[in-house]
């Protein structure tokens, strides 16, 4: 039987994870909701703390300066760094795991500098007509002698406004495959500041501070030593990635529910109407039951996902499930919130608002709930189609 009841370490983990918030994060979210974007000035310096209190490398191994988490323990982190800011926490994690697969001068030019909080990354795959359908880019690269030529566009591409290069997903050829020709993807390096190269805030109603960026490629060369890993294993790279981003937003929907209920907890019980509490009337505990009840289902779901991950038995099954639950989870909880909240709950003065209008992205980015639902379908219903 599993038990996912906190170490003694993991707990020391947890409280540092907390105080690091409430002393670094919290003071200043106001500031970001209302700007919609991080100052360079603040970004560099709860890099620079996150880094001095050993939290800036949690995610990656020891061999690359990490904590050398599991994924439980990073998932128990994230249910803390979720309930502040993503646009201030965001600052306060290194490079992504993908990252590490830089090569020769590679490492000093772009791992290294990432590693010491100096330069950051972004991660570049959707485009306008390839969201969920990440196999249909169209941005390509044409090799050119020592270079390869980009020409394309992505959007939706989350903290190009922090970043000082991207790793960018291209098509580079085709190759044939049992089920017919498919595109060969190729993953780069690209600088900001390379000449053709253009990076634009995008403007959205959620998540202030962690912005969305379009990028646009118009004749953009860099070159051969600028590809990650090896030509044609992009898609590889992104996959990796896969499984483990989608349990981090199911713990991101977890931890940002967890704010929501207790914030919800402490306003029924203390708003009055009819001469008592509005947590007497069961209209009102009725509701934060349910929450409460999904919460610890989403909660022992992502878990169990992060767990079989350290144990190599993870699907896509387990992953988009607890991704499907968590995210539509939190709707429901902030939707619940603001009825509960009543008028307040839509005023900017009181934070309520903000989660619930950030909860709705959860449901389509990593993955849209349909997407999500298609998968599981077709996973438990693949063998016996085979078997008919």
């Amino acid at each position: 039987m599993l038990d996912f009841t906190p170490s003694n370490e993991q707990v020391m983990l947890i409280d540092s994870v907390r105080a690091f918030i409430e002393k670094e994060i919290r003071p200043h979210e106001d500031r970001i909701e209302e700007l919609g974007y991080v100052p360079e000035e603040l970004e560099k310096d709860i890099r620079r703390k996150s880094i001095e209190a050993g939290l800036y490398l949690r995610h990656l191994p020891e061999e690359w300066g990490g904590l050398g988490l599991d994924h439980v323990t990073q998932t128990l982190l994230t249910f803390e760094f979720a309930q502040a800011s993503s646009g201030l926490t965001v600052c306060t994690g290194g490079p992504t795991y993908i990252l590490t697969k830089c090569r020769g001068e590679q490492v000093e030019r772009y791992l290294n500098p990432a590693l010491r909080g100096e330069r950051a990354e972004a991660f570049a795959l959707t485009e306008p007509d390839a969201g969920s359908d990440a196999r249909n880019i169209k941005t390509r690269a044409v090799k050119d002698g020592k270079h390869w030529v980009i020409n394309g566009r992505k959007h939706f591409i989350s903290e190009g406004d922090l970043a000082d290069f991207f790793i960018v997903m291209c098509v580079t050829g085709e190759d044939e495959t049992p089920r017919g020709k498919q595109k060969r993807i190729t993953s780069f390096l690209v600088d900001k500041g390379t000449p053709g190269f253009d990076v634009r805030k995008m403007e959205a109603v959620c998540t202030r501070g962690y912005n969305p960026t379009d990028l646009t490629f118009d004749n953009v060369r860099v070159h051969e030593s600028q590809i990650l890993g090896e030509e044609g294993q992009g898609f590889d790279l992104a996959n990796e990635w896969l499984y483990a981003g989608r349990i981090a937003m199911a713990a991101y929907c977890v931890g940002q529910t967890r704010r929501v209920l207790a914030m919800t907890n402490d306003w029924a019980a203390s708003r009055k109407a009819f001469g008592q509490t509005i947590s007497r009337f069961q209209g009102v505990s009725f509701k934060i039951a349910d929450v409460a009840t999904e919460l610890r289902a989403a909660e022992l779901m992502t878990l169990n996902a992060a767990w079989k991950l350290d144990q190599g038995t993870c699907t896509r099954l387990d992953t988009s499930t607890c991704k499907l639950f968590a995210s539509e989870m939190l709707g429901r909880a902030t939707d619940h919130a603001v009825q509960i909240f009543g008028g307040m709950g839509l005023m900017m003065e009181l934070p309520i608002q903000r989660y619930w209008r950030d909860a709705r992205v959860h449901r389509i980015w990593e993955g849209t709930s349909e997407i999500q639902r298609h998968i599981i379908s077709r996973d438990l219903l693949r063998p016996h189609e085979q078997n008919a």
